[in-house]
Formats: structure tokens, sequence, C-alpha cells
């Protein structure tokens, strides 16, 4: 059995909004494995960011509440500590963000950037050392020319190249856990299946794990070995990847699976309706309105996340065996 890296264990975040509260992540709990791919799916909105954020205290202490348990090879991270935090952030886990062109300084060469982040966690390493260091990581993301790319401004590079450089600096330090926050959102279909590829194949040399942040369906069943499905800050489904698309529980998920393309010629159907208002939290089930197979108790209870199947866990009542229409 592989070992927890990651635990989030009833994880809730707030943000303060002038006279409200916003109810960004709800009662949260999953564990990360060692050598294991994690995706968090869901539409924008639902809190996928915000609790990769959480995790390593990238969100605005004096603009949000947060209360729960985040351990990190069984050390509490919580309550945060932010000079302990930038001892973990970058050596231990990394995170890669959604576009390359405003994550990377665009004043700044590709070297310069690399051994920035290196030498902040290993400040007796030769300029010698990082150089080298940066050149073969260079080669390892499938950088063709290293050498030109080191002496490189960002607006010189293509949104591949920009997001292989983001993913060289994530990894100068060799972290245990990589956060990809829709790390292939800014890239076309092709590209994206590279970087994609890129990522597994790293993956699987370094040992590590992924925490991979993605609102797009489509290509976490060949990357990905397990599945949380969030709506409205809430997990309402944690399936193995291959269950998930085989045999999905939650009418959410299902619907989300239904509008995926099945060709060129198939037309995007969205999932009729909204999304609730997170700043206020009502009673029942959070994708009722949306949902064709709600019951009354969906009206009024909220239902809880629990195993269903092996390695497949759901909230909906349409599985509660005490449930009453």
């Amino acid at each position: 059995m592989k070992q927890s890296l990651l635990s989030v264990k009833n994880l809730s975040v707030q943000f303060f909004d002038k006279d409200k509260r916003i109810h960004a992540v709800r009662d949260v709990s999953f564990t990360l494995a060692t050598n294991q791919i994690l995706a968090i799916v869901g539409e924008s909105g639902c809190g996928k960011t915000t609790l990769a954020k959480a995790i390593i205290a990238l969100l605005p202490p004096e603009k949000i509440a947060i209360k729960g348990q985040i351990y990190y090879q069984n050390q509490p991270l919580l309550p945060f500590v932010e000079e302990k935090m930038q001892t973990i952030r970058g050596r231990h886990i990394a995170m890669i963000f959604q576009d390359p062109m405003t994550s990377l300084n665009p004043t700044i060469p590709i070297d310069k950037q690399l051994e920035e982040g290196y030498r902040l966690h290993f400040p007796k390493t030769s300029l010698q050392e990082v150089k080298a260091q940066a050149l073969n990581l260079l080669e390892e993301v499938g950088i063709n020319d290293p050498k030109q790319c080191l002496s490189s401004y960002p607006h010189m590079l293509s949104g591949g190249m920009r997001q292989r450089v983001l993913i060289a600096i994530a990894l100068i330090c060799a972290p245990q856990l990589l956060i990809a926050d829709e790390s292939t959102t800014a890239l076309d279909l092709t590209i994206q299946a590279q970087i994609l590829e890129l990522l597994k194949k790293i993956q699987v040399k370094r040992e590590m794990s992924i925490l991979w942040i993605t609102h797009d369906l489509s290509m976490v069943s060949q990357f990905c070995d397990h599945v949380m499905v969030m709506y409205a800050g809430q997990v309402i489904e944690s399936s193995n990847a291959k269950k998930l698309f085989s045999s999905p529980l939650h009418p959410y998920t299902q619907k989300l699976l239904q509008i995926l393309p099945q060709s060129r010629l198939t037309p995007f159907e969205p999932i009729a309706g909204f999304p609730p208002d997170l700043s206020t939290v009502s009673p029942g089930c959070s994708f009722c309105a949306r949902c064709d197979q709600s019951m009354r108790i969906c009206l009024s209870q909220t239902p809880a996340l629990q195993e269903i199947k092996q390695d497949q866990l759901c909230a909906c009542f349409r599985y509660d065996p005490r449930r009453k229409s």
C-alpha cells in the first residue's frame, strides 16, 4: 500500500468580500499517495484553484478564514507559519500556474529565473553548478536548444516552450509534490497532449506525486490514477480514474461526461442552470437545482461523501439505502 504524501481533512476556506463571506471550499478531505497523480475537476469557480493555493498558503491571509487540517509527510501545515512555508514551497511542494506568460518575469532571462528558485533553497551552490543543473533540466523537459533557451526572455519563446520552462522552474529543487493548476489550458490540443505526456514521464522517472487541477475531463483518463470532482466548493465524487469514466455515480459527474464532445461534429451542450451563490449556505444538496434525478430529501439535507463501491465515493442520496423519495 502506498504511503500518504499529502492529507487534507475537513478543509474549509472562506473569502471576505465587503459584507459577505464566500464559502469557496467546504469541508474537503482527501489523501494523495506517493507516486500518485490525482486530478481535481469541476467547472470554473468550483473551488479547485482556491483549494490548491490553500494547501501551500498562497491565499492572502487578511482576506480569508481557513480551518481544517493539512498534513505533508505526516507533518501539520496548519496553522500556517510563513517562515516554515518558505522552506516547503518550491523545495518540497511546487506549483505550476495557468498562464506561462504572466507566470514568468518578462524582464529577466530564463537562466536567472531558474537560478533564483534554486539559490533560494540551496544558497551555497556555485553558479556553475546551478547552470549545469538548469541545462540538464531544460533537456529533460524537452527544450531542443537549452543553451539558447537559458539566454532567452519569455517573449522570445513559444507558448509550449514557456510551459516547459515553467515545469523546469518547478522541478529545479526536486520537489516530491507538483501542483499543476490548469497548466495546459492556454495551449492548443497537440501541445496540451505533449505537455501531459511529459509530466507523466517525469512523474514516473522522479517517483513524485502530481495534483492536477483542471476543468477538462477529456484528458484525465489517460493521465491520472484518481479523480476528485468538485462542485460549489465541495467534493461530490472521488473515484479511481478508470471507474469514474466507465461508471460515474454522481448526476453531476454523469452530466460532465455526457457533454464531452465525441467528435468535432458533436455540438457542445452545457449543463442547464447555474451553480449556487457561494455567499450563502443553503440546506440541501448544492446540485439539486440542476439535477434531473433529485428527490425531496435533496432539498432539505446535505448528502455525505461516502464509499458506494470499492475506490468510489459519492455524495448523493440516490445511493443511500435509507433514502425516501
